[in-house]
């Protein structure tokens, strides 16, 4: 008889008539190799993490969560660690989960500038958009990104663009309308933000569809949608108990997150198919060219046309993704920068009146005021107000990344493989040590003779590296062209009551942005 191994101090034997306590032990063991080995790798991330400083105030369990708010308190806070802290420091969620946050051009350029596969985009904070816009450029990574990235980069060369700018002024001239209705009686008190994003999910629905739902007169049920999908995720992210997909499904909010999404695909997938039936069977070139000549040629077209180095199509459903993406991330964040940048001029009304005089002169003479393609480059120090605006209020105040191998700053310190990195633009922007005085807007930041020796990554709205926006000559014309006319017939006035600011997925203000605006009368036009 074999000799049996003796395992009666653990109160087991081999003839137990039940194998569980040796499951248990097994499993316990596993357990405790997990927790070791987590626990020598979490040791070593912090004994690279001791070079960033954090803040004093931490909870032994919640970390810093709760300082760093949504709100005008949280922004001002943020202000305050970047005046402490210039370049950079690390938070805690919870008692184990790190965030670096980085806010100095200077080191923020390892990270923005590391290849795709090294520095991917952390996608924790737009994970709710999934359902909505799919593996679009905002949410895909990896050898798909890649593709479509370099798929989609002829449908924002100039020669696409131009054509666009009749739409900017048709849809601008649409809105200045409605004002000069309710201004009626002298003036009127406008909420920027419902008004402009109205504008320019107007211009998207042009540019990309070619589709007009006169969306800014009567209500559109499509764009109606597209407005309270980004309302939903901007509400569902700050209710932590509904981050969890099959919780969220069964609330009312998810219902309706659900059927918008379902409205939205329809119309899109409805355009899409529409389309492929009337597309000519001719050379991709023949109908680019006949399309460029009727001035017909718009988004839907050329994600249709476009193909890979294989010679590969992109699916019906990668075209729906990025048709959906573009309408999502080209209607928020230019109606939040020309929000903010109409704030910054009514506070400011010797720069607004310099902008108006300079768009007179341009178009002094002509039969019609529209801004052209060619008359973009005539417009410095309005470029100069746009940007500055863009500095002191960036549309995307954060975007984050996830290491996949331990990176090197110039300073010799190291942010470890794994850690989400946050490279907070907000903070970059108003960083004492980058720009001085950083709370006070001054367009001549961005005079050509001040910006030679300022680091490009001192000024990032759109991002940087590989991952920057690939639609911000789009925005920023749309941007000018949007401004150039408003300037030119209104003047616009701060509201009685200043604005708190509010970062979501965009910045925004409490309870919307409001300001008043006049008509002026023909003359000073």
């Amino acid at each position: 008889r074999m000799p049996q191994l003796d395992l009666s101090w653990l109160g087991l034997s081999l003839e137990a008539s039940s194998p569980w306590p040796l499951v248990l032990l097994i499993g316990a063991s596993w357990l405790l190799a997990r927790v070791l080995t987590q626990t020598y790798t979490f040791y070593g991330t912090y004994q690279h993490l001791c070079g960033f400083p954090q803040p004093p105030k931490r909870n032994w369990f919640l970390g810093h969560l709760g300082m760093i708010t949504p709100t005008e308190q949280g922004l001002k806070e943020v202000t305050k660690l970047v005046a402490t802290y210039p370049q950079g420091f690390r938070t805690w969620m919870g008692p184990i989960l790190p965030i670096i946050t980085l806010c100095h051009p200077d080191i923020i350029r390892s990270v923005l500038n590391a290849s795709v596969a090294v520095a991917l985009k952390e996608v924790i904070f737009y994970t709710f958009l999934k359902p909505w816009l799919g593996d679009g450029l905002l949410l895909s990574a990896g050898d798909k990104w890649s593709r479509h990235r370099r798929m989609l980069t002829p449908a924002f060369h100039f020669n696409i663009l131009k054509p666009y700018m009749k739409i900017f002024n048709d849809s601008t001239n649409i809105m200045h309308a409605k004002w000069q209705r309710l201004a009626s009686g002298g003036s009127a008190r406008l909420d920027m933000f419902e008004n402009i994003s109205l504008m320019t999910l107007d211009s998207l629905q042009k540019c990309v569809f070619s589709f007009d739902s006169n969306c800014q007169e009567k209500p559109s049920e499509y764009i109606s949608a597209i407005l309270e999908l980004s309302a939903l995720v901007s509400k569902r992210y700050q209710q932590l108990l509904l981050h969890i997909d099959s919780l969220y499904q069964l609330t009312p909010n998810g219902m309706r997150f659900h059927k918008a999404c379902r409205l939205v695909h329809d119309f899109t997938d409805a355009i899409i198919q529409d389309r492929r039936r009337t597309l000519p069977s001719k050379d991709i070139d023949d109908v680019l060219k006949a399309k460029a000549k009727s001035k017909t040629l718009d988004f839907i077209d050329v994600l249709l046309l476009t193909k890979d180095e294989d010679g590969k199509e992109l699916s019906d459903e990668d075209i729906r993704a990025e048709a959906d993406t573009f309408m999502f991330e080209g209607h928020d964040t230019t109606a939040s920068g020309l929000s903010w940048i109409l704030y910054n001029l009514a506070r400011h009304p010797e720069y607004q009146e310099r902008c108006r005089q300079e768009v007179q002169e341009l178009l002094r003479g002509r039969e019609s005021p529209e801004i052209e393609w060619d008359d973009l480059a005539q417009l410095p120090f309005l470029t100069m107000c746009i940007k500055e605006s863009l500095r002191l209020h960036p549309p995307v105040t954060v975007i984050s990344r996830c290491c996949t191998q331990d990176i090197s700053l110039p300073d010799g310190r190291a942010i470890p493989k794994g850690v989400v990195c946050i490279i907070n633009i907000f903070a970059t922007h108003h960083n004492p040590t980058v720009w001085p005085d950083p709370e006070v807007y001054d367009p001549f930041r961005f005079d050509p003779e001040n910006i030679k020796d300022r680091s490009p990554l001192a000024f990032i709205p759109f991002s940087a590296g590989p991952r920057n926006c690939i639609g911000q000559t789009f925005a920023m014309n749309e941007m000018k062209v949007a401004l150039a006319l408003t300037l030119l017939r209104f003047r616009v006035l701060p509201d009685h009551k200043e604005p708190r600011r509010k970062p979501e997925l965009i910045l925004r203000a409490e309870g919307g942005l409001w300001l008043r605006v006049e008509p002026l009368s023909t003359g000073a036009q």
